[in-house]
């Protein structure tokens, strides 16, 4: 039981484990903002211009078995207007954010290049 213990308490010491989990709970709580912001504020804008967005009463039975595809149909509009809206949030984060851009190491050089430039600078010195 102590290897166990012992066990438990490296896994949960990692880096990893812990980046894990406040990556997590970061998420949920940004999940719950944008849904917020998309069910008080952009549904409601959206709904203005086509008269609502809630189509969950299109429903159609075959036998005993109902399909609610209204339903699931406001989960892909809701789906996609969130998508959108993490799409702006993460534009403008990037943009808000300085770029480090990296500069590209050179090539290393290899003999017959540098036996070539070597002879292309002679041969400017003798023009000149």
């Amino acid at each position: 039981m102590q290897f166990l213990i012992k066990e438990f308490k490296e896994f949960i010491s990692r880096g990893n484990v812990i980046d894990l989990a406040v990556g997590v709970i970061i998420g949920s709580a940004f999940t719950a903002i944008v849904k917020s912001l998309v069910d008080y504020l952009i549904n409601p804008f959206i709904g203005l211009f086509i008269g609502g967005i809630d189509f969950s009463d299109w429903v159609f039975k075959v036998g005993d078995a109902t399909f609610k595809f209204g339903s699931f149909l406001n989960a892909v509009i809701n789906f996609l207007i969130i998508s959108f809206v993490v799409f702006l949030i993460v534009k403008l984060v990037n943009k808000l954010t300085p770029h480090h851009e990296e500069e590209e190491a050179p090539e290393p050089v290899t003999p017959e290049v540098k036996l070539l430039e070597e002879i292309r600078d002679t041969l400017k010195e003798k023009n000149k």
